[in-house]
């Protein structure tokens, strides 16, 4: 998150503190604050080790052969720490700041990643697709032998599938333990169809995290973040959770948000099994415990610690202070 972030300064300042912490990578999303390709060169320039990656750029935003040429630049610029998040955002996002019409997200996420793979192979991009129909011209500097990892973000069988099938990585958001084991069955289906090993795809999900030595304190901040991520953000956070064995929730937590935009009811409405099912909130204690549940999901390579919105940079240290035995 890089809302509480008034300078470039700041960003950079808290990347190399999760260095020092020996965190393994930073990454942000990008909606319609800062452009983050540019604002993590940044970053890159001013630390050594930790990896960097974008959580998520959407298909909408660049076309494909921009994504590539943008990875490439963040690859020399970081020295090989580099990782390209992508994802299909949202109806919102897509349409209400992009003004892209929200058509065919899966196929145009797929195609992206061939095109980004055809960008990576020599330069050259001969592309006749559904979506997108891109010849004639090269990339005009040289490819590296390792270009940088593809993550996608997804939740649903198919997207998952999809990654799978054509992606480095997998990021996936607001699932329960269990849910995240039983996802993995796509994953592998996925790896099957594309001819290649599951253990290929590095699967790194977000946990948001919200840590405080007052317990009450700590579950409150974290309660509202995710409810209003899974009534008010778009479809597909609600959808999944509810697939996962919570649709009357789901349901209760929608209605709180279509019919009042009340987000205390919103955030009455999520149990308390099921906050601690998807999210990490509470004493240092509690919040390694919870993470360390995620991270033994057979399949996880590591752990993405989400901050929740609103917080300050006192409460991110405090997070990142809490994490930090775990690394």
């Amino acid at each position: 998150m890089t809302a509480d972030h008034d300078s470039l300064d700041s960003l950079a300042a808290r990347a190399r503190r999760a260095e020092r912490l020996g965190f393994g990578r930073v990454s942000a999303g990008e909606t319609t604050g800062w452009e983050m390709v540019s604002a993590f060169t940044v970053v890159g320039e001013r630390t050594e080790r930790i990896g960097i990656s974008t959580d998520v750029l959407s298909p909408y935003a660049r076309a494909p052969t921009v994504l590539a040429q943008a990875a490439l630049t963040m690859h020399d610029a970081t020295d090989g720490r580099f990782r390209l998040g992508l994802g299909t955002s949202s109806p919102a996002i897509a349409e209400g700041w992009h003004g892209e019409p929200f058509d065919r997200p899966l196929r145009r996420l797929r195609e992206t990643i061939d095109i980004i793979r055809e960008v990576y192979a020599d330069g050259d991009v001969t592309y006749d697709g559904e979506v997108f129909d891109v010849g004639g011209l090269s990339y005009d500097r040289p490819v590296p032998e390792q270009p940088p990892g593809i993550d996608v973000a997804a939740l649903g069988p198919k997207a998952t599938e999809l990654v799978g099938r054509f992606a480095d990585g997998w990021v996936p958001q607001l699932f329960t333990p269990d849910g995240l084991a039983d996802r993995m069955a796509d994953l592998r289906r996925g790896a099957d169809l594309g001819d290649r090993s599951v253990d290929d795809v590095r699967v790194t999900p977000i946990v948001r995290t919200v840590s405080d030595e007052d317990r009450e304190r700590a579950r409150a901040q974290a309660r509202s973040m995710v409810a209003f991520l899974v009534g008010a953000y778009g479809p597909f956070y609600g959808d999944s959770v509810a697939e996962q064995g919570y649709p009357e929730v789901v349901e209760e937590i929608r209605t709180a948000w279509e019919e009042d935009r009340d987000t205390e009811a919103m955030a009455a409405a999520l149990p308390d099994e099921l906050l601690d099912q998807l999210a990490a909130a509470g004493t240092p204690e509690d919040v390694r415990e919870r993470l360390e549940r995620h991270r033994s999901v057979d399949g996880v390579d590591a752990i993405r610690v989400g901050f929740a919105s609103g917080m300050n940079a006192a409460q991110k240290e405090a997070i990142m202070e809490a994490v930090a035995p775990l690394l």
